[in-house]
């Protein structure tokens, strides 16, 4: 068994080496705003994201994510009648990068964050609460100028402890310092 994980450690050391080898003189450090549409059991709610991003290498960089709900909807359970609402999350991603050419980015992410759902109907409490989950998704960049982009990606959260998953499409302004 040790013999398994050294091994498996010497191979992954050896297939990373190329990813940091490449690494850029300094961080690519961005911040983006965004509106996320997130669709959870039916419910369709809406938020503001705000994202901060290191770009590492030209293959590989972490972000953070903080998201306030702005939009309910109404969903019928078997409690009757309920508005949800996403109050907020809170996400940080590993993100892999695919260049395409000078202005795209093709983006994979994966992760760990925390979402707080809302409800006004008690007897809904599939909806009410925070909850854990792993998340993933996919997207691209695309590059305005040297400063400026705009970005589009959906994303699969997949909550822990619960039947929940939401799919999250978001479309936003990036910005480079």
């Amino acid at each position: 068994m040790k013999t398994l994980i050294a091994a498996t450690l010497v191979a992954g050391s050896v297939l990373a080496a190329p990813m940091f080898a490449q690494a850029q003189t300094s961080p690519d450090i961005y911040g983006s705003l965004n509106y996320g549409q997130t669709r959870t059991k039916g419910a369709d709610t809406g938020a503001i994201q705000g994202r901060v991003g290191a770009k590492l290498t030209p293959y590989f960089g972490v972000e953070g994510e903080v998201a306030g709900g702005v939009d309910s909807d109404k969903v019928y359970t078997t409690g009757g009648p309920a508005r949800v609402k996403m109050q907020h999350q809170v996400a940080g991603y590993a993100v892999g990068y695919l260049p395409v050419n000078p202005n795209l980015d093709l983006t994979a992410r994966v992760g760990y964050g925390t979402t707080k759902f809302s409800t006004n109907n008690p007897a809904a409490t599939q909806f009410d609460g925070s909850r854990d989950s792993w998340n993933y998704g996919i997207g691209a960049e695309y590059k305005l100028d040297g400063k400026n982009g705009i970005r589009a990606d959906w994303t699969k959260s997949e909550y822990t402890k619960s039947d929940l998953s939401s799919n999250t499409v978001s479309v936003g302004y990036v910005r480079h310092f």
